[in-house]
């Protein structure tokens, strides 16, 4: 918010960059959900319904996010051209979600390419550090894991519909970027610190 309000940065990159958290978020879930021990191997199969729906279900929130996101903030109001979408059944919201990544990159410059990353690695980091080393997949349940990214897409659909009547009003994202800041660092610090006690416990 300081960098937007004083220093000049286009509240629309920072907007941007929380919307591809929520892609960051899901990758990993996916490892998590592959990488969680089930009661006998039998039960593994359960996994291959879960996670492509995961896939699907999580990829298609997001991919209509981010679609409205550049469509609404983005200059010259138009949305990521979608070309074909001829995926078969459900996954067209999969490639809907790839069209809008390839677009999202071409759009942005070097420096938020270089933030992007960074949100890869620190999820990497974490992912390592707390789920494999000191072991939270021991407790860890498909079926939980599958509904936990939710409350980020929860977030970022308020933050549209709040931030969005205000950004048209005065012709600026950084209403809806003050929602996102103000929404998502709650959100961020509760679950951090409820997943990590329920792992610890």
């Amino acid at each position: 918010m300081w960098g937007v309000l004083f220093l000049g940065w286009d509240a629309f990159y920072i907007v941007l960059l929380y919307w591809t958290e929520n892609i960051v978020v899901g990758f990993y879930n996916v490892l998590k959900m592959a990488l969680a021990p089930m009661p006998h191997p039998a039960a593994h199969l359960g996994k291959l319904f879960l996670i492509p729906f995961f896939i699907v279900h999580y990829g298609g929130f997001t991919a209509v996010h981010g679609f409205f996101v550049m469509a609404l903030f983005h200059d010259g109001g138009q949305g990521p051209p979608m070309g074909k979408m001829n995926w078969p059944c459900f996954l067209v919201f999969v490639q809907m979600l790839f069209n809008v990544i390839k677009y999202m990159y071409s759009v942005i410059p070097r420096q938020v390419r270089l933030a992007v990353l960074a949100l890869f690695v620190s999820h990497g980091v974490s992912f390592v550090q707390n789920y494999l080393l000191k072991r939270e997949y021991a407790a860890a349940k498909p079926e939980k894991l599958m509904g936990s990214p939710y409350g980020r897409i929860v977030v970022m659909h308020i933050a549209i519909l709040a931030g969005g009547f205000l950004t048209m009003a005065i012709g600026s994202p950084a209403p809806l970027l003050a929602v996102l800041v103000a929404l998502k660092t709650i959100l961020d610090v509760s679950l951090h610190n409820r997943s990590h006690k329920k792992a610890k416990a």
